[in-house]
């Protein structure tokens, strides 16, 4: 059977355009009940057994059996071995994606991570004193794949912040006919490059409750950042107030604008690579010239049936999937700012020209040479990104993400004589008799109470 990739066809021009528009973007991320319902009962239930029900879970949904949670810990002897054990070209790569990962984010904390303050004319400081979070959790998903890259954006940009314990948890299922789990070692030598503290074999809502909460072996943590299926992303929800989250992430996204000067085959593989991640993701090109549009269409033909995952790939594309001719580039950056998608490629000539009319992205990938891959892996920005039009209010995982900010305030005696007056009059307003006192015995002479007989 011969598998066949045919996005939406659109037309801006179109009567019908903004309905067929509208219905191709929607993605319903509600969760479902079911699975609400259970991982709240795990949740509960590892708050309250901590290490036993951890394990309870992981031989139940992972098929792997320990008689404690410290058999699944991985050591960083064992981390390091990885690392050394890897092929000679593959180490070189991962070491050359972590310096230009760990670059980035060193950039970044100097651009916006720093205490700074100032005095005012009367002595009084003010300022922001910035500093890392203490310990945090890294999910690394580890189900259907694994994934050594997102080790890197989780854990270096928290290890670059500052922060002091960075515990990784990434499930790694006991497979059929498999007498013990097979570790990837990949992702084990990624987590020696990045500076993983600890780390643990298990996954799921457990292993969510487990950094949340704390066990006796896993110890909680501040904030957990990382990507899962449903069942993760509906405990990191849960979980929110207790520790911080890093986002919800829906499926992957990537938006390409054309102006019809990049090989066609090129797009069409930039189209695949988002669509190959899984059935939901989405891949949409916005293009002024029908005729390249075409010529994509027929290099999705000829390329889909080389793909290893062809099949998943189709099916985005034949679901999610829309090719969209625009009236011109500046349609398509306008429409490009409705979508806000995860990640978008200016494949252009000139791209400078376009990316000042672009305000809402995850990430913007600039010129033909920069292919939305080359992000995912080893350019150096982060690739974990606000999806599903959340880039309108939320930005790239960073630095930022690993650090909290304390208002620095020390008021001179001078200042005080100025700012007790103000804050006075505004606490007897408020009917805060206590916080107007508070700031009238700073002054000279202290004034009597108000109300006072």
């Amino acid at each position: 059977m011969t598998l066949l990739a045919k996005p939406l066809s659109l037309s801006t021009a179109q009567a019908d355009f903004e309905a067929q528009f509208q219905a191709r973007l929607h993605w319903s991320g509600d969760t479902d009940a079911a699975i609400e319902s259970r991982v709240a009962d795990i949740l509960a239930d590892v708050q309250q057994r901590g290490d036993a029900a951890v394990l309870d879970y992981t031989a139940r949904f992972d098929g792997l059996k320990a008689n404690t949670v410290g058999e699944l810990e991985l050591t960083q002897a064992e981390l390091k071995a990885a690392f050394e054990a890897l092929p000679a070209a593959q180490r070189s790569a991962l070491e050359s994606a972590a310096a230009r990962v760990r670059s980035y984010h060193e950039a970044q904390k100097k651009a916006s991570g720093e205490s700074w303050s100032y005095r005012d004319a009367d002595g009084t400081l003010l300022g922001q004193k910035v500093t890392p979070l203490d310990r945090v959790g890294i999910y690394v998903p580890g189900g259907k794949a694994a994934y050594p890259s997102s080790v890197l954006m989780n854990a270096i940009p928290a290890h670059v912040a500052g922060v002091q314990e960075i515990i990784m948890v990434v499930p790694t299922p006991l497979r059929e006919g498999q007498t013990k789990p097979e570790k990837n070692q990949l992702v084990l030598a990624a987590a020696y490059v990045a500076g993983v503290s600890r780390a643990f074999t298990i996954g799921g809502a457990q292993a969510v409750a487990a950094l949340a909460y704390g066990t006796a072996t896993v110890p909680a943590v501040d904030k957990i950042t990382g990507p899962g299926n449903a069942y993760v992303a509906s405990a990191k929800r849960r979980v929110f107030g207790k520790v911080g989250i890093d986002m919800i992430a829906g499926p992957s996204e990537i938006l390409v604008l054309a102006d019809g000067s990049t090989p066609a085959e090129w797009v069409a593989m930039d189209l695949f690579s988002q669509a190959e991640h899984d059935e939901l993701a989405q891949s949409i090109l916005l293009c002024p010239d029908a005729a390249f549009i075409a010529q994509v269409q027929a290099a999705i033909d000829q390329l889909l049936p080389v793909m290893p995952r062809a099949a998943i790939i189709a099916k985005s594309l034949n679901d999610r999937g829309a090719l969209i001719h625009t009236r011109s580039m500046e349609e398509a950056c306008e429409i490009s700012n409705r979508i806000a998608p995860e990640h978008l490629e200016i494949s252009s000539r000139e791209p400078a020209r376009w990316e000042p009319l672009l305000k809402h992205a995850g990430a913007i990938f600039m010129g033909a040479y920069t292919s939305e891959s080359l992000g995912d892996y080893c350019a150096g920005p982060n690739h974990v990104l606000p999806t599903s039009g959340t880039a309108r209010f939320s930005s790239p995982l960073g630095v930022y993400d690993f650090q909290k900010r304390s208002s620095l305030i020390e008021v001179s005696e001078q200042g005080a004589q100025t700012l007790g007056k103000v804050a006075a009059e505004l606490a007897y307003g408020e009917g805060l008799q206590a916080h107007a006192r508070a700031a009238e015995l700073r002054l000279q002479p202290v004034p009597p109470m108000r109300g006072a007989s």
